[in-house]
């Protein structure tokens, strides 16, 4: 047996996204994201290296609640695929690559939230237990 995967991503919103229409009319969400990188050094300690940047983009349904939920500088959780394409600029090929998300939250570890469920929970955790939790992540 073998575990679906994809490829995943996680990074942050770093320009206003986008909601436009694709060819066929379906809704398309599109950010500028960035991608921090750090690298170990021999001592142990990690530097901060400049983050890569490259787009996201998001589909029908998903594209619209992605426009409605992600302002700049939400970090988030995206699963999804490369899309590699070219762009004609001053009459030479370009190629280009976005991320493609077909799933995508915000990141539990750098953002606070309450989940609204369509069905309640039998159980609700104590509050003690949710202060523990949001100490455990640094809220």
């Amino acid at each position: 047996m073998s575990i679906p995967t994809q490829l995943s991503l996680h990074g942050y919103i770093a320009t206003a996204p986008e909601l436009t229409k694709t060819r066929s009319g379906d809704p398309r969400f599109r950010a500028r994201i960035g991608v921090e990188r750090f690298r170990k050094e021999p001592d142990g300690s990690f530097t901060k290296l400049d983050p890569v940047h490259c787009d996201l983009v998001v589909f029908d349904t998903a594209a619209q609640r992605a426009f409605d939920r992600f302002r700049v500088g939400d970090s988030f959780v995206a699963s999804g695929y490369i899309n590699e394409y070219e762009v004609e600029r001053d009459g030479h090929a370009v190629p280009r690559e976005e991320f493609v998300a077909r799933r995508i939250g915000h990141d539990l570890a750098r953002t606070k939230y309450e989940v609204a469920r369509r069905t309640p929970t039998a159980v609700e955790p104590a509050p003690a237990v949710v202060e523990a939790i949001d100490h455990a992540i640094g809220f």
